[in-house]
């Protein structure tokens, strides 16, 4: 596999940036290991400070060298991408990177002619148009989405694949700005009775996704988005208005909203029964486990990268937390024996994916890297093991367990459960 050429890094800048962590020699990132399904970007042959560059657009593009793509699955209408979260920076995900999951394709809407219904156990029911919506006191809030099905790929352990990159396993996750009008503030507009407990949520594609919602979170920080990362949100986000419940399951957050009915009861709709519980291993299933729990993945280094050279590497990645903010990302560079605090990069926000970072100095022989996060709960990122224990090995949802990268002795790495055999 080949490697490009070693970046020059000011080690003194990086030990300053990193809060006092103490280290000796040369740190390398991510960028000075190279993908092998990349390919070198040819050098320039002009100088550009002697040639007028190229003129404005209407639309800005991506330079020649950084093009990173969404790994797309499709099954006739039900299809899936994945956000390439190895090659990102920061912890916002472009909009034309954020993964997707459609069970019947995206829908054309004209978001002029696009109403929603709120009724049922409501005094005043109502029809809003867009305009509608855009007059009520704006809200903006950064947080993640991600499909309860992410990272299955991980907890089987008679189909465990090793050669699977971070998107391939963790891609249904994405970090976006949603911006919108907060839903407590239509349901005040329309009255809700007393005695109402729940909220169906109804959209407009041709799978006619419903989804029940408990009114104390349709109350609490749930939004009716239409923008997202400061445009209109995008067909394939749910153009013109989606449902936005941070911390909880994508599956919920029903997209192209058309109907929403307040209830006092759970409508047990076929996307919460005979889909979306989690059986367990004493032959019942947890039903409406809407939260995301706490959950970390390294992104570098990770399959398909090949460490050069031993020495200094910058281990980093993501984590997250549906029940608020991430308060410590730990790395064990042993296979689990040991734990070391990473750095959590700002800003840290509530419900909101946060990078982490930790100083390696790998002496080139085999091992096992993982990471585990805990949040302001005290809740902490659990083995596969843990997992296998309280659920059986049959889950299909919230595979929330640690995940580990064996870094073989010639810098190769692969995926693993944790463990050095």
């Amino acid at each position: 596999m080949a490697t490009g050429p070693r970046k020059q890094f000011s080690r003194r800048a990086w030990l300053t940036a990193a809060s006092g962590t103490a280290a000796s020699g040369l740190v390398m990132t991510r960028f000075d290991a190279v993908k092998a399904t990349v390919q070198e970007v040819p050098a320039q042959s002009v100088d550009p400070t002697r040639v007028p560059g190229r003129f404005v657009s209407e639309v800005g593009r991506r330079a020649p060298g950084e093009q990173p793509r969404r790994l797309v699955r499709t099954l006739a209408l039900s299809s899936s991408s994945r956000t390439p979260l190895q090659d990102l920076q920061g912890t916002i995900t472009p909009s034309d990177l954020h993964f997707e999951r459609h069970h019947a394709g995206v829908p054309d809407i004209v978001a002029e002619e696009h109403e929603l219904l709120v009724h049922g156990m409501v005094e005043r029911p109502m029809v809003f148009r867009m305009s509608d919506l855009r007059r009520y006191p704006q809200a903006s809030r950064i947080c993640f989405i991600e499909c309860s099905g992410n990272g299955g790929g991980a907890y089987n352990r008679n189909r465990m694949p090793t050669a699977i990159s971070p998107q391939q396993l963790d891609g249904l996750l994405s970090t976006s700005e949603w911006t919108g009008v907060m839903l407590s503030t239509i349901l005040r507009e329309v009255g809700v009775r007393p005695g109402a407990s729940w909220i169906l949520a109804e959209g407009r594609d041709a799978a006619v996704m419903a989804r029940s919602v408990p009114l104390d979170k349709a109350m609490d920080d749930s939004m009716l988005a239409y923008g997202q990362n400061g445009e209109a949100i995008r067909p394939e986000q749910g153009y013109p208005v989606r449902l936005l419940l941070p911390g909880w399951e994508g599956n919920a957050q029903v997209k192209w909203l058309r109907r929403i009915e307040v209830s006092d009861r759970p409508t047990m709709t076929r996307d919460e029964t005979s889909r979306y519980t989690d059986p367990l291993k004493d032959g019942t299933a947890r039903q409406f486990s809407f939260v995301m729990d706490a959950k970390s993945i390294i992104t570098f280094p990770s399959y398909p990268y090949v460490l050069p050279d031993r020495g200094w590497w910058e281990i980093e990645g993501l984590a997250w937390t549906g029940r608020g903010r991430i308060t410590r990302v730990e790395v064990s560079t042993d296979g689990g024996r040991s734990w070391a605090d990473a750095v959590l990069q700002p800003p840290i926000l509530s419900k909101s994916t946060v990078r982490f970072r930790h100083l390696w100095n790998w002496d080139g022989r085999d091992t096992v890297i993982l990471s585990r996060a805990t949040d302001e709960t005290g809740y902490v990122q659990p083995t596969v093991q843990q997992l296998w224990d309280a659920r059986g090995e049959g889950t299909s949802y919230h595979h929330n367990h640690q995940r580990a990268w064996k870094v073989a002795s010639d810098g190769s790495v692969t995926f693993g459960l944790g463990d050095l055999v």
